[in-house]
């Protein structure tokens, strides 16, 4: 019998649509385009974080890039807002390819972990909203342990110490190129969802697999590992 990597998957836009944010956004600068900017303003921001040896929550960092967003824009965004923008990203729905996908996998013998930017309270508290927390056998935050943000190499390595198997081998699930990038760095393969808005980038390593959705990347992790 053939011996399954680990899926890891990333949760923020791939298992969790962060278009929810999006009326907020709407609301506050005029544009829906703003959504987009303050997400990569924010992972360009926790990544400088990490290059320097600072660790922020990541949710405290959300909410001073919507602020320094703000004030350059010009518009205010109060406490009230803030606090209806942290609830908003506590319960984002869910992509609706997720839990039949992850039904197959677990079906088909594969250990399901999750690994994200977020603290660990807010993860839990999304992936109970969106009831898939079930799934998973660990849920890992890079606040446990790491202090440092994807695509860190250090997030990546420190999950194999915490699941403590030397032998176990990783394969990262993600919409964002720049977190596959770090885990296929960090000697795991990769697997790209070709969420909207994201695609690959042809430089840097490569991912292993990509999907236009979940259910297509779940049958080619089940086609290469186990089939």
């Amino acid at each position: 019998m053939k011996t399954l990597p680990a899926l890891v998957f990333d949760v923020n836009e791939t298992l969790l649509d962060i278009q929810a944010l999006t009326p907020f956004f709407t609301e506050i600068f005029g544009t829906p385009r703003a959504m987009r900017d303050w997400f990569a303003q924010t992972i360009l921001y926790s990544q400088s974080l990490s290059l320097i040896d600072h660790y922020q929550p990541f949710g405290e960092l959300g909410v001073a890039t919507l602020k320094m967003q703000a004030d350059i824009a010009n518009v205010a965004c109060t406490e009230r807002e803030i606090a209806r923008f942290q609830h908003v990203m506590k319960t984002l729905p869910l992509y609706p390819d997720v839990t039949a996908a992850l039904t197959q996998l677990q079906d088909t013998g594969f250990r399901l972990f999750t690994l994200t930017n977020n603290a660990a309270a807010t993860q839990d508290a999304q992936l109970q909203h969106a009831g898939i927390a079930h799934f998973f056998e660990e849920t890992f935050s890079v606040d446990q342990r790491a202090k440092t943000f994807k695509p860190a190499l250090k997030t990546y390595r420190d999950i194999a110490l915490m699941i403590g198997d030397k032998e176990q081998q990783f394969c990262l699930v993600a919409c964002h190129s720049w977190d596959i990038i770090g885990a296929r760095a960090a000697g795991w393969d990769a697997a790209l969802v070709l969420r909207p808005n994201n695609a690959p980038l042809s430089l840097g390593p490569q991912p292993t697999l990509i999907g236009n959705d979940l259910s297509e990347i779940s049958r080619q992790l089940i086609s290469r590992y186990a089939g």
